[in-house]
């Protein structure tokens, strides 16, 4: 014969499986990675004490000002990532939880991952050289352009120093500065043919921006309203979506000539 169990003995029984979720959720590990504002380096500079940009094959000019390429930090493809972690980070605003397969491909060990990180890095390179050879309608068999950023993975670069070498070798056309001595920084991979496109992290992106001086971020039209959510206060956001648009946009700048588009 079985006994009724009391209301209290009742909600007892049901919550013991409830505690032992929670707990069970509270340890174990979750598919996030948590990421944070990253590195910036002046691709028209030195990184690690070699120069970001070197150019052969035609003569180079002086700059002033700088071009950041921004980064975010991950934690670790391996790292055990808890529910404690996941919160705590998700009412921080310097900080981010992100599905771990939007930051490291899936299924892959850490050395294939800088494997494959290392590998958009240098197509990325390769998309930036000839997209910036073919706005100044400069011959790639004549000018070689080298790119070296040590610590750094991934194709997001690709838009900065597409811009450096631009202006190490014209400026913004008409004797000056593309940078207009400012601190630009900014984000977006690059095509052969110009074209900008979306990366991550770029409300992250924009805090390591201001965090390191600078007064301008270039941003991939696509993602304004990612920039804008955590928007440091002194940095203006520029949305692109071309190259041409970019020079454009920063020559406008500096001249004063003709309105800038703003997210």
């Amino acid at each position: 014969m079985l006994s009724r169990l009391t209301r209290p003995q009742a909600l007892a029984v049901c919550a013991l499986p409830v505690v032992a979720l929670v707990a069970t959720a509270a340890f174990a590990p979750l598919p996030f990675s948590l990421a944070q504002p990253g590195m910036t380096a002046n691709v028209l500079g030195d990184n690690q004490g070699t120069a970001v940009i070197t150019i052969s094959g035609a003569k180079t000019r002086q700059t002033s000002g700088q071009l950041r390429m921004t980064t975010i930090e991950a934690t670790n493809p391996d790292t055990h990532v808890a529910l404690g972690d996941v919160l705590s980070a998700w009412f921080a605003t310097d900080r981010a939880v992100m599905p771990r397969d939007s930051v490291y491909p899936s299924g892959e060990s850490t050395k294939e991952i800088e494997q494959h990180n290392g590998a958009q890095m240098k197509e990325s390179q390769d998309a930036a050289a000839q997209a910036a050879l073919d706005y100044l309608h400069l011959s790639d068999k004549k000018v070689k352009v080298t790119l070296k950023l040590a610590d750094v993975g991934g194709p997001s670069a690709g838009l900065l120093f597409t811009l450096g070498i631009i202006d190490k070798l014209d400026g913004n056309g008409s004797g000056g500065d593309l940078t207009g001595g400012r601190t630009i920084a900014g984000t977006g991979t690059i095509d052969d043919d110009g074209t900008v496109g979306a990366v991550g992290g770029v409300a992250l992106k924009t805090q390591a921006a201001r965090r390191d001086g600078a007064t301008v971020f270039l941003v991939p039209k696509a993602e304004c309203s990612d920039a804008k959510s955590e928007l440091p206060k002194g940095l203006r956001l520029i949305p692109v979506t071309t190259l041409k648009g970019a020079v454009n946009s920063l020559v406008a700048l500096e001249s004063g000539k003709s309105s800038v588009p703003s997210c």
